[in-house]
């Protein structure tokens, strides 16, 4: 079996993948910078251990983070719990796609690995949304390039945003209120919150579309979207065309499946080649 982790700044997606490629089970959790190894290693075994899944039958480890001090803490967890060492997304890992960032090193590995799976699963020309704690939008080309994006606040970031830089608004629960014209100021939050973030989905993805029909002519472009709040936001746009929650645990599936024979006979070179020295 594999164990994937997507490792976001809010909350950390796992799954488990079989022999086959196929997802078995995924979890939810709250990314927490402040727990141990143990204390994820714990966690993680409970959850294998309630879906009836032996964490001795896990082969590898693949992980995608935007949060750099928590990869050491799962990578260390890792080795102890699952005594794998684990593959990490990053700078170097073959993924399929030609990746034409003016800083490639800099491209977040979640936005990689939602481009890989959907270019896999959808072809391109296409667009790719993620609505997490950032909203991310990736465009890819038709012939596998992945072009760039826009980076905007997410909703959980504005509404966090709101509360604490103004004295009497309250916190609010992130749901479509129904209606602009408010008569609570809870309700005229949830209005602006959500409705905002619709509006801007659906002015990025105009103005996306355009410019990738410069780079594709006559190629028809397909919006995917991602990520926890996706199915909200969806709701009230017509420009997303499918809605693809395990896109990013699909993707870290796809991407451990073209590296796993070249990771491993480095790691195995790597580890006798430090043998050798300390001979």
């Amino acid at each position: 079996m594999l164990l994937a982790f997507d490792i976001g700044n809010t909350n950390t997606v796992l799954g488990v993948f079989n022999e086959d490629g196929k997802l078995i089970t995924n979890w939810r959790i709250e990314t927490d910078s402040h727990k141990s190894a143990d204390e994820y290693g714990m966690l993680v075994v409970e959850l294998f251990r309630h879906e009836g899944l032996n964490p001795k039958a896990v082969d590898d480890v693949i992980i995608a983070t935007v949060v750099p001090s928590v990869l050491f803490t799962i990578r260390h967890m890792a080795e102890k719990y699952f005594h794998k060492q684990a593959i990490v997304v990053e700078s170097g890992i073959k993924t399929g796609l030609l990746i034409k960032y003016d800083n490639p090193k800099s491209v977040g590995a979640d936005r990689i690995v939602n481009a890989v799976a959907a270019y896999n699963k959808y072809g391109g020309p296409l667009i790719i949304i993620d609505l997490g704690t950032a909203t991310t939008f990736c465009a890819v080309s038709d012939k596998a390039e992945y072009l760039g994006g826009t980076i905007a606040p997410g909703l959980k970031i504005s509404s966090e945003v709101l509360f604490e830089r103004t004295s009497q608004l309250p916190k609010v629960e992130l749901e479509d209120p129904g209606h602009t014209i408010c008569r609570n100021t809870i309700q005229g939050m949830q209005s602006g919150l959500v409705y905002g973030q619709m509006g801007s989905v659906e002015f990025i993805v105009k103005k996306m579309k355009k410019e990738l029909e410069e780079v594709c002519p006559g190629k028809p472009v397909k919006v995917i979207a991602t990520g926890g709040l996706s199915t909200l936001v969806a709701s009230g746009v017509d420009c997303i065309d499918t809605i693809d929650r395990r896109l990013t645990l699909e993707g870290l599936q796809m991407i451990y499946h073209k590296n796993r024979h070249h990771i491993r006979h480095k790691d195995i070179s790597k580890s006798y080649d430090e043998a050798q020295q300390k001979l």
